[in-house]
């Protein structure tokens, strides 16, 4: 009777967990593991460490990473990849821990894996979210099959000030765009289901306002009002929460005088409880320990803060394993919050499927099939093409044509090494396209290329050092400067058209990587203004990692190509914008100045009391040697084809709860050449309770015209498209005035008038 009795309620405790959702399963298998693990394991899943194998992408590296795994003190592993080394710690957590609870093995998969896309900001200037889902995808395949289930990206700071190095890893510098792309890497990365083996967890950072650090500087303190946050630094993080987005990484900046990293208000009153995140909440790298420098006490004490805070794993610096035993037995923290913790762990290892096994990621033939192939490098090479931005074209200088010859100079016209770009952890240069290679695939036989370096990216021996500390410094040529340039004059006095390649250093730009000076390096500068006194057509393609200033460039240059750091398939894809294979559509995300003196500058600015419209410029809001209005305005790009804008037409000019009206604008190629253009929906509030920009992006749309092709592109506005948040923090609409515009960027617009009535 007694076994009948116990065999009835194991079979009834089978059907109530077969009849569970799948999320009441994942509760009942953690909670039953948790009840089975001593603190010291808890705490062991709250360290995440990088053993050294790999690529490190700060300055620890942890020790002793074998034993911990072994003891059941190491959640996740990040720095390594390949299957062979993911399956070397995978079964020592497996075969030699307690508990045989999987590790999670993290990357920062910024641009792609292996098949390296354009940096994030060049892929912004896309303007096509399905593209960008895309390069996710293929990323998130390729970083899967080589061992990883944790991608350290979407990057979605809003940044406004190019002197901040990290500005080449996010969207640009408005809340609109930078909300649509930050949902579009979720879903590339994460897909529909975490368990399928080609997709990975993201990690949306930094959580929050990394990109509004003081005069640029990385690091540096962050302050603003919530009303600000909440209307244009919020909305791209809270795009990726709402996308189901698997984890958030805390910033290194401090919010209203709290590191993010130890901010309750920020980890768990904004995103758990306002925004209903699930997920579990990394540090970045050492960033708990760094709150020590921020004045915020000793290890033990910062620890403590962060796991108050809501913060779930961190990330190298083992604060939480070295001190939260000590905490728990001094009172400052709990057994619940530890707990909470190690569950969300816990349930992020279960969503990906690990618990059912381990060694799901681990598969020796995927890197073979999966890993750089031609269909993927002809993605990449398709991308990289539109993300290009053409910032200038006289007399239709480009495309060039497939015939005579070209010069072709500057330190980056025949390097693979500064092709991929910042943050690249695991891209080989070596098997990246130059822009040489590139033109001689796309032209072929038909053109003569004559080849000088003309410049060193830099003369400085000390600033080349600097800026590749980890690895062989940026090359020198033994050549005396002025005897590089005689040459480059030489070889362009051969050619009926020069191209000269100049810009950054892949490490000139990314983290650690702040500059004052947004020119060219002296030497680079040196070498266009020369070739521009020649008189030759010049095309100057620039790579780089943020908006440069460059307005001598704009008045000498016959036409200037922005392509960013394009990644493996740079080479390639610049060679088809250059030769007209495909027409550039890219448009700007960031609006770059004329000078640094103007930074941070960003077109969503609002009005002073003392607006400069014209006229007498005394006493107004304007600058003494230097117009207002930066040098390429947010949305800008220029096409091979020419569009023009008809007046803009609304269906009515009033709106009222509940309806919509019409915005309507027709667009016409009057080139002879089929283009894609990207009309832009701009909406401003002209009163509020609280001041309120000059324009906001509300829609855009890219279409391809034929020549001669004429198409009308309608928007709906609704009330939803006029909601703010304001002093009270309450998103609404108020009633009165509008203005919309419509147009190729945010400077050149066409406009109407409407009125909200409730």
């Amino acid at each position: 009777m007694r076994r009948t009795l116990l065999l009835l309620v194991t079979l009834f405790s089978l059907l109530h967990i077969a009849a569970q959702t799948p999320d009441a399963k994942m509760k009942t298998f953690v909670a039953g593991l948790m009840s089975k693990m001593t603190l010291d394991e808890k705490i062991g899943q709250l360290n995440l460490v990088t053993p050294g194998w790999g690529v490190p992408t700060g300055s620890v590296v942890s020790k002793g990473v074998e034993d911990n795994i072994r003891k059941g003190r190491v959640g996740g592993l990040f720095g390594i990849f390949g299957p062979d080394k993911v399956r070397q710690a995978q079964t020592l957590a497996m075969n030699e821990s307690r508990l045989k609870i999987p590790l999670i093995f993290g990357l920062d998969v910024i641009h792609g894996h292996k098949t390296i896309f354009p940096i994030p900001l060049g892929l912004s200037c896309s303007w096509d979210t399905a593209l960008i889902e895309r390069s996710a995808r293929i990323a998130a395949t390729e970083a899967s099959a080589d061992g990883l289930c944790w991608v350290f990206s979407p990057m979605v700071d809003i940044a406004r000030d190019a002197r901040w190095g990290r500005i080449a890893e996010g969207s640009g510098e408005d809340p609109y765009l930078g909300s649509k792309i930050a949902r579009a890497m979720v879903k590339g990365y994460q897909g529909t289901d975490l368990t399928k083996d080609n997709t990975v967890m993201a990690c949306v950072k930094h959580f929050a306002l990394y990109g509004a650090a003081e005069s640029g500087r990385d690091y540096n303190t962050t302050d603003m009002s919530r009303i600000r946050m909440y209307n244009e630094y919020l909305p791209p993080y809270k795009a990726a929460v709402d996308a189901g987005v698997g984890s958030v990484m805390s910033s290194f900046n401090e919010i209203d005088g709290i590191p993010a990293t130890g901010n309750r208000w920020l980890l768990t009153n904004l995103l758990r409880t306002q925004w209903g995140f699930k997920g579990f909440v990394v540090s970045d790298y050492t960033s708990v320990n760094e709150m020590i420098a921020h004045g915020m006490g000793d290890l033990q004490a910062v620890s403590a803060q962060a796991l108050n805070a809501g913060l779930d794993m961190d990330m190298v610096g083992e604060g939480f394993l070295t001190t939260l035993q000590k905490s728990l037995k001094a009172g400052t923290v709990t057994t619940k919050q530890i707990d909470d913790a190690c569950r969300r762990i816990l349930e992020a290892k279960y969503r990906l499927g690990l618990f059912d096994d381990p060694f799901r990621y681990v598969n020796d033939t995927r890197p073979g099939k999966e890993i750089l192939t031609a269909e993927n490098r002809q993605a990449a090479r398709e991308i990289a093409a539109r993300s290009m931005v053409l910032l200038k074209n006289d007399r239709q200088v480009l495309p060039l044509k497939k015939s005579g010859t070209i010069a072709l100079i500057g330190p980056l016209a025949n390097n693979h090494t500064e092709m991929l770009g910042t943050w690249a952890v695991s891209g080989d240069n070596t098997k990246s396209i130059t822009i040489q290679q590139g033109i001689q695939n796309v032209s072929g036989n038909s053109v003569s290329i004559v080849y000088a370096k003309g410049a060193n990216i830099t003369d400085d021996s000390a600033f080349a050092k600097r800026i590749s500390p980890f690895a062989k410094p940026t090359e020198i040529d033994a050549r005396h400067p002025d005897d590089m340039i005689h040459e480059a004059i030489d070889v362009a006095a051969k050619a009926d058209a020069v191209v000269v390649v100049v810009g950054e250093a892949a490490e000139m730009s990314g983290e650690s990587a702040s500059r004052t000076d947004l020119d060219l390096p002296g030497s680079q500068r040196k070498l266009v203004e020369a070739l521009i006194k020649t008189g030759k057509p010049l095309v100057v393609v620039l790579l780089n990692g943020r908006p440069l200033a460059l307005p001598w460039l704009q008045e000498g240059a016959s036409a200037i190509l922005e392509a960013w750091f394009a990644g493996t398939e740079a080479g390639n894809a610049i060679a088809d914008v250059l030769f007209g294979n495909y027409n550039p559509s890219g448009k700007l995300t960031t609006s770059f100045p004329r000078n640094v003196g103007q930074v941070p500058i960003y077109y969503n600015h609002k009005n002073t009391g003392r607006p400069f419209e014209g006229g007498d410029p005394k006493f107004k809001s304007d600058y003494l040697d230097v117009v207002n209005e930066p040098l390429y305005p947010f949305g800008y790009g220029l096409s091979y084809s020419s569009f023009s804008y008809d007046t803009v037409l609304l269906s009515e000019t009033t709106l009222r709860p509940g309806q919509s009206i019409t915005a309507s604008v027709t667009v016409t190629n009057k080139g002879d050449v089929a283009g894609e253009e990207t009309v832009q929906l701009y909406i401003r509030d002209m009163v509020g309770s609280v001041t309120r920009p000059l324009k906001e992006l509300k829609g855009f749309k890219k279409i391809m015209l034929k020549a001669h092709e004429a198409v009308k592109v309608d928007f709906s506005i609704t009330e939803n498209e006029l909601k703010f948040y304001n002093s009270d923090l309450k998103y609404a609409a108020e009633p009165g005035d509008f203005k919309v515009f419509i147009g190729t960027n945010s400077r050149d617009v066409k406009e109407a008038a409407f009125r909200l009535v409730k």
